[in-house]
């Protein structure tokens, strides 16, 4: 049994000027361990289909499922990062990496010591007692994933995470949470704009096509040399041709 399957996906949205259908049936379905991009057009859906797959919002018509069952009964699995990190700046990086286990009422020694080990394991004991402000912009995404995962989600919704850093960072940053998301095991799906984040990170990129959105094509991602970094991808022969092939599709 796949992890996650959508089926027939649809999203209307109503105002005064009349209804518009932003997606229109989409289907596909997750493995257990994949990490799966969806990208297309601006104002494709991108995010809505992903707010819809994490429970977010209700969908017009269709379901997602989680191991055969309705997502919503299942939000407890669930992890999402936003394009911003949303780190409270008048909290420490501690007190940011417990908030959701606070809110949740999940802190507990065990809870603490796994947060401990996270902070330890990616570099940011030292960095406990400060300030977002006084982080970089890296910094900052790491400790917004590490937030995440201290409420030890079976699979994290990433929305463009990458898209507030300038280009150099968003390399940097995007090996670092690749790392981390294969480290933890993690099942991921990621909303991005960005080709060639697609082809560095992903296993699956399933192309949207223009509003109405609908799944255009599924193009799986296979480099001849494994264990590959994103930024090492990037250099590899094969990446030109999922990059030419992803472009023609988008257009």
């Amino acid at each position: 049994m796949s992890l996650l399957k959508i089926l027939n996906i649809s999203m209307n949205y109503h105002s005064i000027k009349g209804e518009t259908q932003a997606l229109e049936n989409i289907n596909f379905e997750v493995e257990e361990g994949d990490f799966v991009s969806i990208l297309g057009p601006s104002g494709c859906g991108k995010s809505t289909l992903l707010n819809i797959i994490s429970g977010l919002i209700e969908p017009s018509g269709g379901h997602a499922l989680y191991k055969g069952e309705d997502i919503e009964k299942n939000l407890d699995k669930i992890g999402y990062m936003f394009q911003k990190d949303h780190l409270f700046e008048w909290y420490t990086v501690w007190e940011n990496v417990i908030l959701g286990l606070k809110i949740k009422k999940q802190l507990n020694n065990k809870s603490e010591e796994r947060a401990n080990e996270l902070l330890d394991t990616y570099g940011l004991t030292k960095f406990k007692e400060h300030y977002p402000s006084e982080l970089s912009g890296g910094m900052r995404q790491r400790v917004a994933l590490i937030r995440t995962l201290a409420l030890n989600p079976e699979i994290l919704f990433l929305d463009e995470p990458f898209s507030a850093l300038d280009y150099q960072s968003r390399l940097l940053v995007c090996d670092d949470v690749y790392k981390i998301i294969k480290k933890e095991k993690k099942t991921a799906i990621m909303v991005t704009h960005d080709i060639g984040e697609a082809i560095s990170t992903s296993k699956k990129v399933i192309v949207l096509s223009k509003r109405p959105g609908r799944v255009k094509v599924e193009i799986p991602i296979n480099f001849a040399v494994s264990n590959l970094t994103p930024f090492e991808k990037r250099k590899n022969p094969q990446f030109s041709g999922y990059f030419n092939r992803l472009w023609k599709e988008l257009n």
